[in-house]
Formats: C-alpha cells, structure tokens, sequence
C-alpha cells in the first residue's frame, strides 16, 4: 500500500512520474542529487564571530558547475557548544567532488580562520545522495 506522501504526490503531479523529478532545480534545469553537510561545533558566546565569518566568505560558489544552494544553519547550544551545519545541494556528488579538488575551493577555506577557541573540533562531514 503506497503511503499518503506517495499518493499525494502521485495525485499532484501525475501517476507516472518518478519522484526525482520533484528534486528538480528550478535554477540550472538540473536534477539535485547531492547534499554536502560539514557539521561544526563553536564555543558557546563565539556564534557571532562564527557567523560573520561565513557571511564575509567569498566563495564564489554561484560560479561553479552543478553547485545549486547554500545553507548556513544553526542548530541547538547544549553543553557550552552551539551546533552549525554548512549545507550545500549539488547537480550531483561529482561536480562537489570537482569543486573539492578546485583553486576556487582552496582559495574559498583559506579565509575560514575564526579566532582561537571558536572551533571546539574540526568539522564532520556528511554526504548525501537524494534517493526520494
């Protein structure tokens, strides 16, 4: 038995259709199939220096193939720690990769030096192909 999600979506956009063509980018005509996730813990009271850090960031990413959107996010503060995620949605987990390996990407991380004490680890990251 399909769930309501599927059969609302089945409903909205027509029987036959897959689901990936509901992750379409409206931006590029792209399918999105890659999410790239770095996980950041800062030191309770640094959020500010955090955030302004990211917001000075040239990352030029609007330039790069199969890049599509940007997310900085802010989750819970819990035990002296506030909880971030940069997000980031590609055409596909190779053109992140190729970004990766790119001048743009080094010239982009070499101006992420927050003062000591913000970082209180290095970043997680996490890798994600859209399945639905």
């Amino acid at each position: 038995m399909r769930s309501a999600f599927d059969r609302g979506i089945a409903g909205a956009f027509g029987a036959g259709r897959t689901t990936k063509r509901l992750i379409g980018s409206p931006k590029r005509g792209a399918w999105i199939l890659f999410i790239a996730m770095n996980r950041f813990r800062i030191a309770d009271g640094r959020e500010a220096v955090f955030e302004e850090l990211w917001r000075k960031r040239d990352s030029r990413l609007e330039e790069v193939p199969g890049f599509e959107k940007f997310h900085l996010l802010r989750g819970p503060t819990e035990e002296g720690a506030t909880l971030y995620a940069s997000h980031t949605v590609w055409t596909s987990r190779e053109a992140f990769e190729a970004w990766t390996n790119s001048d743009a990407f080094r010239k982009a991380h070499a101006q992420a030096r927050a003062p000591e004490g913000t970082y209180l680890s290095h970043p997680v990251f996490e890798g994600f192909e859209i399945v639905m």
